[in-house]
């Protein structure tokens, strides 16, 4: 088969290891920088161009890898080749749903599926009574869109997060603010959901100074055995955001399990270290068990 991988750069280790593995299955593998895509629409048939190449007929896959600050122009263009009948393994809606942590949260809330306690509000004149709201400091403030543990603030006293709150709302950056889980003690759940199924999971311990557990911030990463309903929680949020592959990050919390948020684009680089797991391939064979040839 003929596989396009959108992402800005091939020199990114999850979007290498994939192409890696598409090729050692036999497979011809592009990488397609999505913000050089663009869709002319108006004919029978709506055309997508790389640069100056007609690339509408061209692969039977695509594998979309794409970056916090493009969201909406990459999932345009992903939802173009859907369109087109191409085979995704992430669908347009789910990209752009998972990117914005509310909008996931929003949704799991509505299908049963256990969060923290989060307040969202453009209102910085009730700032102490959204603090009130998830019982008090301390608590943890979220950028909407951000990534890698980037935008993740924790706010230890009511003043300093009023302080922080207030700053954000003045420059119009969207925000959440959710409980402070003390007994997750920095640890969290990242499991990667391909094809609705769970294929690796660890267990990420944040360093000394931060709480922060995120393995580009230097987090301890360790092979985990998931319980039945985290299992159950990583499967379903997946599943009702469409996405063929996904990164889920839970907590546990001693109320049980809570889900975080979910990655469209899941580094693997951690994972596939700390647990001794393929991902990559795992990604592969799912394009081959789905993705129809197109020519």
């Amino acid at each position: 088969m003929d596989i396009a991988i959108l992402s800005v750069s091939l020199n990114v280790y999850s979007t290498a290891r994939i192409a890696e593995e598409f090729e050692k299955a036999g497979h011809y593998v592009e990488h397609i920088d999505h913000t050089k895509c663009s869709v002319q629409l108006g004919d029978e048939k709506p055309q997508i161009f790389y640069g100056a190449d007609n690339i509408t007929n061209e692969f039977d896959a695509i594998v979309p890898r794409i970056g916090t600050t493009v969201t909406r122009h990459g999932a345009a263009i992903v939802k173009q080749f859907e369109m087109n009948n191409i085979f995704s393994t992430a669908k347009s809606m789910g990209i752009i749903r998972a990117r914005n942590k509310v909008s996931t949260l929003q949704m799991m809330s509505q299908k049963q599926i256990p969060v923290p306690k989060t307040v969202f509000s453009i209102n910085p004149n009730n700032v102490e009574h959204q603090i009130e709201l998830l019982g008090g400091a301390p608590v943890i403030i979220k950028l909407q869109e951000g990534t890698q543990g980037k935008g993740v603030i924790l706010a230890e006293s009511k003043k300093s997060a009023k302080s922080v709150i207030d700053t954000l709302y003045n420059m119009n950056t969207s925000i959440l603010l959710q409980e402070y889980i003390e007994e997750a003690n920095g640890e969290d759940l990242r499991i990667i959901v391909v094809d609705n199924k769970i294929v690796a999971s660890m267990k990420r311990t944040s360093g000394l100074d931060d709480f922060r557990s995120n393995v580009h911030r230097g987090a301890e990463t360790q092979k985990v055995q998931l319980t039945p309903r985290e299992k159950f929680i990583a499967i379903n949020a997946t599943k009702h955001l469409g996405l063929g592959v996904a990164g889920v990050d839970l907590i546990r919390s001693k109320n049980g399990p809570l889900l975080i948020e979910v990655n469209a684009s899941p580094g693997l680089k951690g994972i596939e270290a700390a647990t001794g797991i393929n991902v990559a391939k795992t990604i592969v064979q799912y394009v081959e068990k789905n993705a129809k040839r197109s020519r």
